[in-house]
Parts: structure tokens; C-alpha cells; sequence
């Protein structure tokens, strides 16, 4: 009787640990927060609709386009570092968790909040050795208290170049854009091409003009201070590597393992300022999967550096921790602290992964260590951020019933345009609306604020800006993680997408993409050329089309959108945006292709099948 009054207790409490938390809502949760983040002109299918556009003249005065990107937190401004790290992690949730998000319907979510940053990114590179790095003053944007879409704070442009590098910021942005390239690369090559582009040139330039971004872009110090810019020299090429597959990066990683700290720091953090253990579980992917050749030794000094931070997040790393709150929180600094348990997390449901298809293991100082105790780690962190906590509070905004609702964050926290339709100025948004102590009147879903202190306390007020603010580099990492956990819950499967806005309404959502195997044809893309004329930078543009399916193909026609420059290779037809093949080509034999090309500044055309026979 007592081993039977066991196992019912244990099958309850493992039933319970198995629906305490639906991940999958928390996944659509935080895909919202990055379009409550959004800057520029918003789309139409936009969920979020207390945001406005805003930010519509941004770089104008100073002669570029840099409208579009995200604000970084509850200001407005955008900050390129974080920024970026952002699409990193992003992109890195896309490409290694790609399965899982595709059968939770989150696939063509997840690539819109990529593709908000990068095509933010493209603008902002309109030169090899130009990169814009951030729009407005933190300074002057921190003494208003205003909505997104009554800005009145400065939107000045502050740009890297030769003569003010910024190794650390560009090198971040070439990651981004590499990581970008591998998550679009099965949807949509020729954007995934052009990505590939401007990494590998902002990488030249984040290694051949080496300094500080925060030596060259000032007003960013206070805000976003760079500890190095080593670590982001490695990042970027290890990105790349995996991205293109050329020796040449992997060589770089390993050539500059010593001089750039990648098998020298031990560390116990990951974040947007600090990506060595980032780059070491990277690194060790290759490792693992028996790529290492010649660079196997070095590669084996990585993976050490991987596993002393993956044992200390485990505490079994021989005292040598991070710290953890009594309720099993990471602790790593007092201001928003929940970013850094996030990131951890997610980078220990990665290294998972790598060493489940590895068959691999970690000896750490005080135990070995599973795949499945790395999982159980990154469970244990997200349970917490959920309300596995003291508090019993999720620190998720939106999921559950219990969460802050004094988050400090402009936009949440004052009444939308459509509400009130007058101006909230500067001064008037902290006298009406920043002193308020009714909850916020937008809920802002999947706003990670900063958390609790490490005694787990916590106070829900908006001036507490350490514990209530949210950062869109705090929720980036939930994504891939929250995506792998409902995967491996046992609720796993389909899933229906984002929630519907507070307002009511059912806009439609975005499909996810199909990919490419899926259709008879295939278009290969390329850039075979580019050259810059004043500030504008222009593309040749080489596409192939293949006949992959056992059939030949007829009256084969093209639609193709943003098209702005010439053509060559395809006919227009009268219907607007629609090509055909030319005459001379009637058919498209199985195994066969065609190639056209056209010349552009700016974002390549879209390119997709409108008919065939």
C-alpha cells in the first residue's frame, strides 16, 4: 500500500510539473512584445493596436533612411547593440529550434520580428564602412514621459566609420545578420543572400577599424557600455562560419582564440555586452558535430571554456557559481537581472540539443552532467519567470493572472492615440500618467521586466525602472526557449498562434512560410556584384530558376514586388508586378533553369510564383 500511495503521488506530481505552465502561450506572449516595440510605419496585420506609427522622419535630417527598427526598452530609443543582439538570439531561436517552431505555427512570427530588425539593419549600412548605430539622446529622451507617436525628444543619428569604429556594435550587427541569413535561408534565399552580404562587409569593418562604439557614439555609455569588443569580433565569425560554411571564419575563431580571449575568459554571464559563451557553445557545436579537422585542439579549449559556464549555471562548477536568489533564480547584477537568467537559459536548451545529437556529456568538478539536467536547468528558469517563485508572480506581462501592472514603459503606461486623441506632452506624461498608481492601460504582453533582487523581493512600481522595466534583449532569448519547452512538454504539436489584442479584433495573421521543397520550382539568388555611387550602394542581382519536380513546366509566371531597377533575362506582362519567361523559352524541362538579372539599390526584390502549367 505504501509503494502504491508513492507512485500516485509521484504520477500526480509528475502530471502536475507537465501542465504547471503552458510554454506555448508564453511563446505568443513574447512575440507580441517586439510588436510593442516596433518603430516606423507599422503593417497592417499589426496585433498591437494602442502602438501608433512613429518615428517616421528618423535619419531624414541627416540625409539616410532609419525609419523602422525597435525601441530598446520603455524609452524611444533605438540602440544598436542590444538591437542586435536581439535579431541574434532571435534568429539562433529560428535556426536550431526550427522544427519545434514550425509545428507550434510560430515560424512566420518569429521571421517578421527578425526581418523588423534587419531590414532596419540594411538601412543602416548604406556604405561598406558605414554603419548608423543609434537613433535619439537617452539623455533627453529620459527627461519625457511621452508615447512613441508624440515624440518630441531629439532623433538624432550617431554613425561608426573609419574614423569612429565601433568593433563591438558592428560586430554584434554582422552576427545578427549572419544568424538572419540562416533563418530566412529555407524561406526566402534571395533575402537571406542579401543578408549574407552586409555581414560579411560589416564584419571587414568591425575588424579592420577596431575601438570602442561608446568611444565613438558617447551618448550610448550611459546606457549601453561596452566591456570589450573581442568577444564580438568572435561572435561575428562564428556566425559566419556556420552561415557560409567558409574556412576562412573558422580560421579566424581559431587563429585569434588566445589573442581575443575566446579560450582564455571563463565566464558566468551571457548578455548583450558580454557573447564568450555564446561563441563557446558555438564553437563546440562544430566540434561535436566531428567538423573540427585541423582546428580540433583549439576547438577542444572552447568547449572547456562552454562547460565551466554551463557547470557554474548548474552549480557544480567547484564553488565557482553564478549566484542564485534563495527561490532559484540566477543572480548575476542588481539591474534587470532577469535578462541574464534568460539568456542562460536559453543557451543551456541549445547546448541540450548539441550534445543529445552528440551523445555527449559534461564532466563538471563536482558531478557529470546530462543533457537532460541542462533542459531541467533551463525549465527551472523559465518556471520561475512563469511563477514558480516566492511571489507566486509571473514576470512575464500578460501571462497568467498575477503580473506586474506598473511597468515602466512609456507606451503601456499612458492611454493610446485612439483613446485619447490628444497630445500628451513631456511634462504632462509624468504629472497625468508616470505618477499613476491605476495599473497601466495597455497591457504590454511579454514584457520581460528586470525582476526581482536577490533576496527575490519585488516591488510592482513604475519608478522602480530596475525591477519594472522590460528590454526587448531580456525577451528575445525566451523565445527559443519557451518554443523548445512546449516541444518537449507533453503538450507539444499545433499550436494556435498569437492571442487576439485586448481590443477584439481578429486581424489576419501572417501564414507560416512554406518552404522551399515544397514547390516544383527553385530560385537560387545571389549578388554577384556591388558598387556605391555617393551613399547609395547597388546590388547585381543574379537569380536561377530550376525545374526540381519530375515534370516539365509551361507559361511559367513571376510575381515579383519591389522591384525598383532594371531588368534583364524575363518579360513583363500588363498585369502590374506579373513576368513570364521570354518567348524563346517555352518550356522548363525537369532538372533544367533559367537565369535572370536585375540591378537595384537597397532590399532585393520578392520573388514568387504567381502560375504555372
Amino acid at each position: 500500500m505504501v509503494n502504491l500511495a508513492l507512485l500516485v503521488g509521484l504520477l500526480a506530481w509528475v502530471a502536475t510539473a507537465v501542465s504547471a505552465f503552458d510554454y506555448g502561450d508564453a511563446l505568443d506572449k513574447s512575440l507580441l512584445f517586439f510588436e510593442a516595440q516596433r518603430s516606423g510605419k507599422l503593417p497592417v496585420n499589426q496585433l498591437i493596436k494602442w502602438r501608433g506609427d512613429s518615428g517616421l522622419y528618423d535619419g531624414y535630417s541627416q540625409g539616410v533612411n532609419l525609419v523602422g527598427g525597435y525601441y530598446d526598452a520603455g524609452d524611444h530609443v533605438k540602440f544598436g547593440l542590444p538591437m542586435a543582439y536581439t535579431v541574434t538570439m532571435l534568429s539562433w531561436a529560428a535556426t536550431d529550434f526550427r522544427n519545434e517552431m514550425v509545428s507550434l505555427n510560430q515560424m512566420g512570427h518569429n521571421l517578421e520580428a527578425i526581418k523588423w530588425g534587419t531590414d532596419y539593419f540594411i538601412k543602416a549600412h548604406p556604405q561598406p564602412y558605414v554603419l548608423w548605430g543609434q537613433i535619439g539622446d537617452g539623455e533627453s529622451d529620459h527627461c519625457c514621459w511621452e508615447r512613441a507617436e508624440d515624440m518630441t525628444t531629439s532623433r538624432m543619428g550617431y554613425k561608426l566609420d573609419p574614423e569612429h569604429p565601433g568593433s563591438d556594435l558592428a560586430g554584434e550587427t554582422a552576427a545578427a545578420l549572419a544568424a538572419a541569413s540562416l533563418a530566412f535561408k529555407p524561406y526566402n534565399s534571395s533575402y537571406s543572400g542579401l543578408l549574407l552580404v552586409h555581414a560579411k562587409q560589416i564584419f571587414s569593418f568591425a575588424n579592420r577599424f577596431r575601438g570602442f562604439y561608446d568611444d565613438s557614439i558617447q551618448s550610448a555609455a550611459k546606457f549601453y557600455a561596452s566591456s570589450g569588443y573581442s568577444d564580438e569580433l568572435l561572435w561575428a565569425a562564428a556566425w559566419l562560419y556556420r552561415a557560409t560554411n567558409d574556412e576562412y571564419y573558422l580560421k579566424y575563431v581559431v587563429d585569434n582564440a588566445v589573442s581575443l580571449g575566446g579560450t582564455g575568459w571563463a565566464v558566468r554571464e551571457f548578455s548583450w555586452d558580454n557573447k564568450y559563451a555564446g561563441v563557446q557553445i558555438l564553437l563546440t557545436k562544430v566540434l561535436l558535430d566531428g567538423a573540427g579537422g585541423a582546428y580540433t585542439e583549439t576547438l577542444k579549449q572552447y568547449q572547456a571554456k562552454a562547460d565551466y559556464f554551463t557547470c557554474a549555471c548548474l552549480q557544480k562548477n567547484d564553488g565557482y557559481n553564478v549566484a542564485m536568489t534563495p527561490g532559484g533564480l540566477l543572480y548575476v547584477r542588481e539591474w534587470n537581472n532577469m535578462q541574464y537568467a534568460a539568456s542562460a537559459a536559453f543557451l543551456m536548451a541549445v547546448y541540450s540539443d548539441y550534445l543529445v545529437k552528440a551523445n555527449g556529456v559534461i564532466k563538471c568538478p563536482e558531478a557529470q552532467v546530462l543533457p537532460q539536467d541542462l533542459l531541467n536547468f533551463a525549465k527551472s528558469q523559465a518556471d520561475y519567470i512563469l511563477g514558480k517563485n516566492p511571489r507566486s508572480l509571473s514576470y512575464l506581462v500578460g501571462y497568467g493572472q498575477n503580473y506586474p501592472i506598473h511597468v515602466h514603459h512609456r507606451g503601456s503606461s499612458i492611454a493610446s492615440k485612439s483613446v485619447l486623441h490628444s497630445v500628451v506632452g513631456c511634462v504632462e506624461g509624468f504629472e497625468s500618467w508616470y505618477k499613476r498608481v491605476e495599473p497601466d492601460p495597455n497591457v504590454i504582453y511579454g514584457a520581460l521586466v528586470g525582476g526581482p533582487n536577490n533576496k527575490d523581493e519585488f516591488l510592482d512600481d513604475r519608478s522602480n525602472y530596475e525591477q519594472t522595466e522590460p528590454t526587448i534583449s531580456g525577451t528575445a532569448p525566451l523565445v527559443g526557449l519557451f518554443c523548445k519547452l512546449q516541444a518537449v512538454s507533453g503538450n507539444s504539436g499545433y499550436h494556435q498562434g498569437l492571442p487576439k489584442p485586448p481590443q477584439g479584433s481578429t486581424p489576419e495573421y501572417t501564414s507560416v512560410p512554406k518552404p522551399q521543397s515544397e514547390i516544383p520550382v527553385e530560385f537560387f539568388h545571389s549578388i554577384t556584384n556591388t558598387w556605391t555611387v555617393g551613399k547609395d550602394t547597388y546590388y547585381r542581382h543574379k537569380v536561377i530558376i530550376k525545374n526540381k519536380s519530375q515534370k516539365p513546366i509551361t507559361y511559367l509566371k513571376l510575381y515579383i514586388e519591389n522591384l525598383t531597377g532594371s531588368v534583364w533575362g524575363i518579360s513583363p506582362t500588363q498585369q502590374k508586378n506579373i513576368y513570364e519567361l521570354p518567348q524563346w523559352l517555352k518550356v522548363l524541362n525537369p532538372g533544367s533553369d533559367c537565369t535572370f538579372v536585375y540591378i537595384q539599390g537597397g532590399a532585393q526584390a520578392k520573388i514568387s510564383i504567381q502560375s504555372y502549367h
